[in-house]
């Protein structure tokens, strides 16, 4: 990392407390018809750390969260660093095999967990042994909310577990207001969030409180926003873009979080209806979700001034149909677990140029303070315009991976990311990644980046989404298969796609076969899975 970068922020915690000293009254979480001033989740936050503290739980214990997008999350997490302690981040997708590997790997001995949730995965998790867990606080998606909205809970009613604490309770009893400070640094880890484990177990990237003020002002600054101005909470708060481009970022502008409980595309356009939120940052796949919601129109969207997406590509196309419905240019980012989210951009009212040659759509620039080379296999630079692996330095990347210390020197040597992502920058500095290292696909010889051809794919009219993927082919090594979904109401046969594709690149790089499905499989962020078509491919 260069000498003159400043590495030295406050705590995440100091930038909550300084929320609540100076805008106490202010709404910080809106769910569900319902209102959590910064007050209110500093004095749930601490009731609930007293509970823990009278647990065992202290400095450098790590509390898991089992948890939707709830008010629950956020007064867990702010909990765990008023005690000098880390959170956990949980996919409530998970099952028992995923739950218990992340409660053993990282060795919390503490769960926040939904109720429901810790019913049928976590309780069994915990009474299996194995784990260091030793004390459990359940909590209801119907806490803090006056709506029970029938499309998401149904006929949902309250779970309690023998010998779970209940969420609700603790902070009605109160507590917590003596509680001492815990003196965090910059370089305390503040939440372990796990990669996607596409290449092996999952990693607990260790984002530290520094990571996380450094990433709070980013989306500040970058965004333009003020503070009352609301955050739509499109992203799963257990995510890296959930974490600090909606709770992290609503701590530091003083800004109202819109949450509920999950995403469905109905709900959340209820809850824009309702709240007006100005900002949100989520997958290009929930945009398009939004977008096709029953009864959606463009005064639904209007009070949305400022959208940003990442967590996976947007084809120009695609960019082009979603900022016709919402009425606002949709801004590229760019980011890892590892770099806690952004360390591209696209500037707030400044449309990025798309590569002539790939069609790619620029992902922005470097973040202020932010360091990326564009290296070769040898480690050495490349020039502008070749394409190599991006290597970003700077207070957003991560100092390692829990207990890692191999996985850290191979992927983070010296404080530098190797991302795994490919691309280039061109000669005005804008950077355009190309695909993951992973992905590319050799075909005879030649390299095709999945990417180039996905995005050619997004220019037919009768295509909603497309992945392509390497198969196996005798002849050629590997050859290129698409997979796409399609328009509502929109027929086309394979061989129509196969031949469009066909007109448009190289004969080494169009599809030779193409097959047509109801839904592309994605992460829960929106990120379609290539592995998972590749592996069914391969099958």
């Amino acid at each position: 990392m260069p000498a003159d970068i400043e590495t030295e922020y406050p705590s995440a915690l100091a930038v909550f407390d300084a929320a609540v000293a100076q805008s106490p009254d202010d709404d910080f979480l809106q769910y569900f018809g319902t209102s959590q001033t910064f007050a209110d989740v500093d004095r749930a936050s601490r009731a609930l750390a007293a509970a823990l503290a009278g647990r065992g739980f202290g400095r450098g214990d790590r509390l898991a969260l089992f948890v939707q997008n709830n008010p629950a999350f956020v007064i867990g997490m702010i909990a765990a660093w008023r005690l000098g302690g880390t959170a956990v981040a949980i996919n409530p997708m998970n099952k028992e095999r995923e739950l218990t590997y992340l409660l053993t790997d990282s060795g919390a001995t503490a769960l926040l967990a939904l109720d429901d949730l810790y019913a049928t995965v976590g309780k069994p998790v915990i009474e299996g042994g194995g784990t260091a867990v030793t004390t459990v606080i359940t909590c209801s998606p119907l806490d803090m909310q006056d709506r029970d909205d029938e499309r998401l809970f149904g006929d949902y009613r309250r779970v309690r577990t023998e010998g779970a604490l209940d969420l609700a309770e603790i902070i009605a009893a109160g507590g917590g207001d003596d509680l001492p400070d815990p003196d965090l640094g910059s370089d305390d880890v503040a939440v372990l969030a796990y990669t996607s484990g596409t290449t092996g177990d999952p990693k607990g990237a260790m984002n530290t409180h520094g990571n996380f003020a450094f990433n709070a002002q980013t989306y500040r600054d970058w965004t333009g926003l003020e503070p009352g101005e609301g955050i739509l909470g499109i992203a799963p708060l257990f995510h890296i873009t959930g974490l600090v481009g909606h709770i992290m970022a609503a701590m530091l502008i003083r800004a109202p979080l819109v949450l509920a409980h999950r995403f469905d595309p109905a709900v959340m356009l209820d809850a824009i209806r309702e709240y007006r939120p100005v900002f949100t940052i989520g997958a290009i796949t929930a945009f398009g979700a939004l977008a096709a919601a029953p009864g959606a129109g463009p005064d639904d969207f209007a009070s949305l001034r400022v959208l940003y997406s990442g967590g996976a590509p947007i084809a120009p196309a695609v960019g082009d149909r979603l900022e016709q419905v919402f009425g606002t240019y949709i801004h590229n980012i760019y980011g890892l677990t590892e770099t806690n989210s952004p360390s591209h951009a696209v500037p707030l009212g400044v449309r990025a140029p798309v590569d002539p040659v790939s069609g790619a759509l620029s992902v922005g620039v470097p973040v202020f303070n932010t360091v990326v080379r564009v290296v070769g296999a040898d480690g050495s630079d490349v020039p502008a315009g070749e394409i190599g692996e991006f290597v970003t330095s700077g207070p957003q990347v991560v100092p390692g991976y829990w207990n890692k210390p191999e996985a850290t020197a191979s992927s983070i040597p010296g404080g530098a990311l190797h991302t795994g992502d490919v691309g280039f920058m061109d000669s005005d500095g804008w950077y355009y990644v190309v695909d993951r290292k992973k992905d590319m696909i050799n075909a005879s010889g030649y390299k095709v980046w999945p990417r180039e051809v996905e995005d050619v794919l997004y220019t037919h009219p009768a295509v909603r989404e497309a992945a392509v993927v390497g198969v196996p082919d005798e002849y050629r090594g590997e050859t290129v298969k698409a997979f796409v979904s399609l328009q509502p109401g929109a027929t086309v046969d394979p061989a129509e796609i196969i031949e469009f594709c066909k007109a448009q690149m190289a004969a080494y790089k169009y599809p030779r076969s193409v097959e047509i499905v109801e839904e592309l499989p994605k992460t829960v962020t929106g990120k379609i899975l290539r592995r998972q078509l590749r592996d069914e491919a391969a099958g």
